[in-house]
């Protein structure tokens, strides 16, 4: 029996030791590429580090407090809330109108899902000068159809009035592919039985079984959704890169972007990671209530 025991010992610790070794790669991965680096952001916010220079030195809270009366700053966070309201609810609401009308429709379900999912697998800065045709203000085609109709001809990415809200447009986009999927996958997921009971119970047309019966089983599809759209709206950088710079007049200059300029334009690393520091503390607090508040109304069949 105790050979027994110390042979089951032996096997449990051979066993656990494998498994050490197996994640090995992964825990190492971990901390070379997020935990490092976020412990290195942490230090460098406090400090007033710059690229080139000899050393630094501990500076406290200063360049906190330097974003109170920087004007760039304060322009990319209302830029990037403004973007995030514009983008996240078009690109929610559009993905989930398509995705019922495509799960309901009976023939070209691939087709749909491949020509909508097409944006978020093709290259951004592609795309990118792809739209800086189309909206351009004399050559561009959508404003010639404007001047055909009699309509005003904006100057979509120069103006700013205008260039927050093209790259909303741009943004929805973007976004609509990506979340037309999770929805389509969430609708195939929902027991076709609850269609049949709810017929049952008096619920004839397609609205009704929709309130009934997919909007609840939706749940946690919706939460996921939104908690990655809010995400994925944050952090745009690349079109806002690729066709404004953040012009005119700091006009779409966005949080990403300022931090990119500070760090590597202006090479102030501790400014810069002061910045991020704020920028993760917004994305966490969003999440957490985002999930604190929608969570309890989800229901996980």
């Amino acid at each position: 029996m105790s050979g027994t025991r110390s042979l089951g010992g032996r096997r449990m610790r051979s066993d656990a030791g494998i498994a050490w070794l197996l994640t090995l790669p992964a825990i190492l991965a971990y901390l070379a590429m997020i935990l490092l680096p976020l412990l290195a952001v942490l230090a460098l916010a406090f400090t007033d580090y710059e690229f080139g220079a000899r050393g630094f030195r501990w500076i406290g809270l200063a360049n906190f407090a330097d974003m109170l009366s920087d004007r760039t700053f304060a322009a990319s966070i209302r830029n990037t809330v403004v973007y995030c309201l514009f983008v996240a609810p078009l690109s929610i609401g559009i993905a989930l109108a398509l995705a019922v009308l495509i799960e309901a429709g009976a023939r070209g379900r691939a087709f749909y899902r491949a020509v909508f999912f097409l944006p978020v697998v093709s290259l951004t800065v592609a795309m990118a000068t792809a739209w800086q045709y189309l909206l351009h203000p004399s050559i561009g085609p959508v404003n010639a159809l404007l001047r055909m109709v009699g309509a005003g001809t904006p100057n979509w990415l120069g103006s700013s009035d205008w260039v927050i809200v093209s790259l909303g447009f741009i943004g929805v986009w973007e976004n609509v592919g990506f979340n037309l999927v999770l929805f389509l996958a969430g609708l195939t997921a929902i027991p076709r039985e609850l269609y049949a009971a709810s017929e049952i119970d008096g619920a004839r047309s397609g609205w009704s079984k929709f309130w009934l019966v997919t909007w609840p089983m939706l749940g946690p599809t919706m939460l996921f959704v939104i908690i990655i759209t809010m995400t994925r709206s944050i952090r745009v950088f690349d079109t806002v890169q690729t066709l404004t710079q953040g012009g005119p007049n700091n006009a779409s200059e966005v949080l990403l972007r300022t931090i990119y300029q500070e760090g590597f334009h202006y090479f102030k690393f501790g400014y810069s990671a002061a910045i991020t520091l704020v920028f993760l503390v917004i994305v966490l607090g969003l999440m957490l209530v985002q999930t604190r508040l929608i969570d309890r109304r989800v229901h996980y069949g």
